[in-house]
Order: C-alpha cells, then structure tokens, then sequence
C-alpha cells in the first residue's frame, strides 16, 4: 500500500531544501515528501495527485509566492482533497494574512519562519495535525475493482465467479457511486463496455469471461500432464473429497470445475448439521478448506473449465473440454452434482440474474438492503438462504405450495426460521409472473381460492428442486428416467440394465456401465442430497478406482 504524502510548497530554493530535509528527517518512516518551487507547480501535482488517487496527507506551503499565493494553494488543496490538512508557512509580517485564511480557506494551522529548532517549532505541530488525519484516515482499495450496473445479468455472474474463489475484489455500483463514473472515465470506456474490470497491476477488462478473469487472476486453467490415474469432474464436496484421497493415496489426480468450487453447497450461507462443526461454517468455506487441503496434497485444480464430451479408447477415458482440449485419464469420477430447476413463468426468463436468481445468489444480498425479497421453495436451501438475507431485506417472504415447511425442511431451520420477525411464509400459494422493465420490480401471487396479487419485489430467489447435470454423459453412461446415473447393483439386478454391463465380474459399488467411470453426489441414482452423503461416495469412489486399476 502506498505510504500517504506531505506535500511542501515554497519559491525559496533554500528554504524549501531546510524544509524538505526538516520533514524527511521526522516523517520519512511513514510518509513520502514531496516538494515544488512555486505556486503553479504546485497546482499542476495537486491535480495529478487527484487522478491517480494518491493519498495526501498534509500541505505546508509558503505564503508570499509570485504568480499563485500559499493561500490559494491551500484552499485548491482544500477543493481537491478536502481531508488533507492545510498548514501555511509565513514570516512574521504576513500573520494577517494567515489568520484570515484560517476561515477564508480553512487553514488548520500556520507556521512562522524561521522553525528552528525543528523539535519545538514544527514537529509537534506537524505530528499532532498528521494524528488527526490518520484518525479519520481510510485508505483506497487496493485490489480488484468491479464497475457494473447492480441488476445486470454480466456484473452478477463476474460477481459470483469472484466470490466462489475468495477473491477480495470491491464492487462499484455505475449508477451509484461517483468514483465507478471518475474510474471508468479515467479508462477511456463507457456506460456500454460495462461490466469493466480494473486489476491491481493497471490491467483493465470489458465484459470479460470467467476464463479470461480466472487466467488474469493466474488460476490453474490448463491441464500440466497428458495422462492422469483419475480425473474427478465436478468440485462439489463429493469431487473434492475424491480428489482429497486420490491425491493421499499417490495416485496422479486432476480436479475439473466448470464454475466455482463447491457446487450448490458452496452457495449455502451456513451448513449446520455437518459433522465437527458445532457453529456451522459456509458453504464457501468448506470448499475452500476441501480445496486447498486437496492442492496441498497434490491434486491438480483447472477451472472455470467445461467437459463437453467423454469417449473410451482403447480402455482410456478421453475427455474433450469445451475449447477442444484433450486430457487422458485411466479412470474418471462423475462428481457433476445437480443445477436448479427452472420455473416456467412470465418473466422469469427475462430478468434472470436482474433480480431473479437460481439459487442463494449471496453476492446480490445488500442490494437487497432495506428491501423487500421472495424466496420460492420450501427446502434447507430455501431456509438457509432466508435466513442469510433477513440480516438485510426489509421482508423475506417464503412463498410454498404446501401448508407448511415440516416436509421439506430440517427442524432446526424452521425453529430459526420462526424465531426471525422479518420472515414470513406464504403458505398454498404459488408464482404467477415477475414483473418489471429491466430488473424486477414486482412479483404476482396467488393464494389458492383467490385472486393473483402483485406484490413490489427487489429480488426473487428460487429454489424448486435440482435436475442432474448428466445431460453431455448420459449417450454413454445409462441413466435413469430423470438423468441420475445408475452404478453398481441396479446395472445387474434390474433387467432394464442387465445387458448394459459387459465384464465377467460385477460393477464396483459406484461404478457405471462403463468399466472405470464412477459417479459420486448427487448425480449418482439412489444418492442422499447430504454433504456428508456426498462426501462419504467421493471418498468411497477412490477405493473402487484403486481395485480398477489393478485389475
């Protein structure tokens, strides 16, 4: 971070060198001095301190200059950085004019030459005005910057992305804040390249993709080897406890994420009912724990990356990714997880990620301040993220079909749920449209037996259910009606399957209908929605590729 500056201002070449020295000799450890020779000079680094946000601390200026006086330095100062303290350096004659700067250009203090000796006359001064400044002192952010628009669709998904991978990034809202208008000017792009990323290094984005963000951020986007022992797709909890033992186990593992580690627990605000963590942690969290316990024991990580396309050659597991690149691997784990069910409404499609959101969508939270926000769907991740948004919207009201929440929801969350005044649950009552321009602005409900009712809505989060995220595997993995990959016995018992398994022995527990290609989580047919579920078959999966690969 950039030390703050004191600023030293005088035509006299001896006495801005005695003052220069002076300063250097007290402030150096904390500050940097600067120093010009006369008024104009001066005005010209006041304003490109300004445009490269520097941070000024204090300016001590001469007052009797030619051509621009001390005061009107000062009170410059004042109009640029109106923080900074402004001290005026005078002979003795000139205290008139000092004393009535102190209310023409709120002059925090003057000093009279000579200052000698410094300890007495200029130090303490100077130390208790710095003290005062450090006190109301925030210094700029210095990472990542996001300037979009609040409700688009873009600066949601980048906002996503950023946090899913715990990159501290600050966000500027364009129609809010007056310094996202100062910094994308000062970029040389408009209203229409928005969503702009500005990187600590200078670099500046438009509209970029996930890819192009994870490879500026220097994540690990590409593959190091051609063959692996086992590639694990998806980074749920079952995916990264899978890639936790392979990597253990010495076996050469390569972990494939297409968004953000964690999957949709990595979207919950708070997992309480997970072994060992008596408090709860985030979902976030503990795939960021999985993640880096994974990595330090050697797994390789490549994300935001898509397989498209998985084939058999001669016994190896070909994988295609999105952009045509090929990675080998002796046996791979399906660890894919599920997505959100889409509700077919009127406007639901069109203001998706501008106020209507899949999923926990935490990022948009205090967008929602003050607010109120509807949340559709009755399961633990409805009432999790409930209870994550009541400690922001005005309102959170839990729209569901059904009388109540007992079916559906574990019992601790419907007692916090209960215990929270600003929740309220519309029971027998569905969705009937989303309404607004360009973001939302209203919902329409209808209770059973009565008229649908619009209702003002800053955001609407749904949660209806999951679908497997099967669809590229199932031409070559059987699947059940609904997508879920089928393994182990129900390949041989059932004789809708029987004939798809072809070795002489059985399939392995986990084990597909292609001999060494695994399911694990909650894409596997006959799976508990679980983290712990889902941890437990990611941990299991590596046992079965271990007895595969040394048959």
């Amino acid at each position: 971070m950039k030390k703050p500056i004191i600023l030293a201002v005088d035509d006299d070449p001896q006495v801005l060198a005695a003052i220069t020295r002076d300063l250097r000799q007290e402030f150096r450890p904390n500050y940097r001095i600067l120093s010009v020779g006369s008024g104009p000079e001066a005005l010209t680094t006041l304003a490109e301190l300004r445009t490269r946000a520097e941070p000024l601390a204090l300016v001590l200026c001469d007052q009797r200059m030619p051509e621009v006086e001390g005061v009107a330095v000062l009170t410059r100062a004042r109009e640029l950085f109106p923080d900074a303290k402004r001290v005026l350096l005078t002979a003795y004659a000139d205290t008139t004019a000092a004393i009535q700067a102190i209310n023409s250009a709120q002059l925090d203090y003057y000093l009279l030459k000579p200052w000698d000796p410094p300890e007495e006359l200029l130090y303490p001064t100077l130390r208790d005005l710095l003290a005062a400044w450090q006190a109301a002192y925030r210094p700029a952010f210095a990472g990542l910057r996001l300037i979009g628009f609040q409700w688009s669709p873009l600066s949601h998904e980048l906002k996503d992305f950023l946090s899913g991978y715990l990159v501290g990034y600050q966000w500027l809202d364009f129609e809010k804040d007056a310094e996202a208008t100062a910094l994308l000017a000062s970029t040389g792009l408009g209203p229409d390249d928005l969503p702009v990323v500005l990187y600590p290094d200078g670099h500046v984005a438009a509209r970029p993709s996930k890819l192009d963000l994870a490879q500026h951020l220097g994540l690990p986007t590409d593959a190091k080897q051609a063959l692996y022992d086992v590639v694990i797709i998806g980074a749920g909890p079952a995916g990264l406890a899978a890639a936790v033992y392979g990597a253990s186990e010495g076996l050469t593992t390569l972990l494939i994420e297409r968004q953000t580690p964690g999957g949709q627990a990595g979207s919950s605000s708070r997992i309480e009912n997970y072994l060992g963590f008596p408090t709860g942690l985030s979902g976030t969290e503990l795939a960021h724990r999985a993640w880096a316990q994974a990595t330090r024991l050697g797994a390789e990580f490549m994300g935001p990356r898509e397989v498209v396309d998985l084939c058999v050659q001669d016994g190896y597991k070909v994988l295609t990714l999105s952009d045509n690149q090929e990675i080998k691997a002796k046996a791979v784990v399906l660890t894919t997880g599920v997505s959100y069910r889409t509700l077919d409404v009127p406007g639901l499609a069109r203001l998706s990620g501008a106020g209507v959101y899949y999923g926990a969508a935490r990022t948009e939270a205090r967008g929602c301040a003050d607010q109120p926000v509807y949340i559709v769907g009755g399961g633990n991740s409805a009432g999790q993220a409930a209870m994550y948004l009541a400690t922001y919207a005005a309102r959170v009201f839990i729209v569901i079909r059904g009388a109540s929440l007992a079916a559906s929801m574990s019992a601790y969350l419907i007692e916090q749920i209960g215990q929270t005044p600003n929740i309220e649950i519309l029971p027998h009552t569905q969705l009937r449209e989303a309404r607004g321009e360009h973001t939302l602005e209203a919902v329409v409900l209808q209770r059973d037996g009565e008229e649908p009712q619009e209702h003002p809505a800053r955001a609407l989060f749904i949660f209806i259910g999951a679908k497997p995220s099967t669809e590229w595997i199932c031409h070559l993995a059987l699947c059940d009606a609904k997508g879920y990959l089928l393994t182990g016995r129900d390949l041989v018992t059932d004789p809708r399957y029987g004939a798809s398994w072809k070795k002489a022995r059985e399939p392995y527990l986990l084990e597909t209908c292609v001999p060494g290609l695994f399911a694990a989580g909650d894409g596997r047919a006959g799976a508990m929605a679980r983290v712990a579920s889902a941890v437990g078959e990611g941990s299991m999966a590596i046992k079965f590729v271990h007895q595969y690969l040394d048959e």
